[in-house]
């Protein structure tokens, strides 16, 4: 199609999107729990998205990467080595913005249940704890994820002090500590160089106590009606869409 055409209907015939809706039959419940929770805390609480990235690897490109310049991007080789990988447990609160972030070379509920010792250490004892999670292993029955073994819900009916509040499935954006691992991808890791694992996992901890000296928190916007409204909307976009294709 020649350029003129694109432009004059609107067209962008490079770009595209993927999406995959929720089944989870609670679905509307969850958003709602989240959503209240980000916009109106409760009050002698402490509100923490907790979530992990898996398998982070320490990669090492084949040939130095050559550095951007005026109206030359920065160009590196397709090609890398892999020197190990690690798990970064990570927890934001969504009151400071500050993250309490703990490597593991592995990620099992052990790592995870130390994890939420690590928690415990950080959070005033005076303070009930909210936990937003997801539900990690969706494959699975609703109990066999990292996050729901046997031994993480002996360990929290030994704290009552923490609640429990999981995303719907397929729905972890709703999770805000996605955003951050996000921006920790793009910003830092992605044209990171590490030649070992723990080399990688040192850059990690430097990233963390940088972001930690002056936190940001995120700040939601969209109550629960506007999402589950905006939902609405495209679920009728995809029927139309269907009808047409039938």
């Amino acid at each position: 199609m020649p350029e003129i055409d694109r432009r004059a209907f609107g067209l962008q015939p490079h770009r595209q999107e993927t999406f995959k809706l929720s089944s989870d039959p609670l679905f509307v419940d969850k958003v709602r729990d989240i959503v209240g929770l980000y916009l109106d805390p409760p009050l002698k609480a402490m509100v923490l998205c907790v979530d992990e990235k898996s398998q982070i690897q320490a990669l090492d490109r084949t040939r130095p990467m050559l550095p951007l310049g005026p109206g030359i991007p920065e160009r590196r080789t397709r090609d890398y080595m892999r020197h190990g990988t690690t798990t970064l447990f990570a927890a934001l609160d969504i009151a400071t913005g500050e993250a309490i972030g703990e490597l593991h070379r592995r990620h099992r509920s052990r790592e995870f249940l130390q994890f939420l010792r690590t928690i415990e250490a950080n959070v005033p004892p005076s303070l009930d704890v909210h936990l937003v999670m997801d539900n990690y292993d969706r494959r699975k029955s609703l109990w066999d994820g990292t996050h729901k073994t046997a031994s993480i819900k002996a360990w929290f009916a030994r704290h009552p002090r923490f609640h429990m509040h999981f995303t719907p499935t397929l729905a972890s954006w709703l999770n805000q500590f996605e955003r951050w691992f996000a921006t920790l991808t793009e910003r830092y890791l992605r044209r990171g160089t590490h030649r070992s694992t723990r080399q990688l996992e040192d850059a990690i901890r430097y990233y963390l106590d940088g972001y930690n000296a002056n936190p940001r928190p995120f700040v939601w916007s969209k109550s629960a009606d506007d999402i589950l409204a905006s939902l609405e909307r495209f679920c009728v976009r995809v029927q139309k869409a269907e009808g047409r294709a039938l």
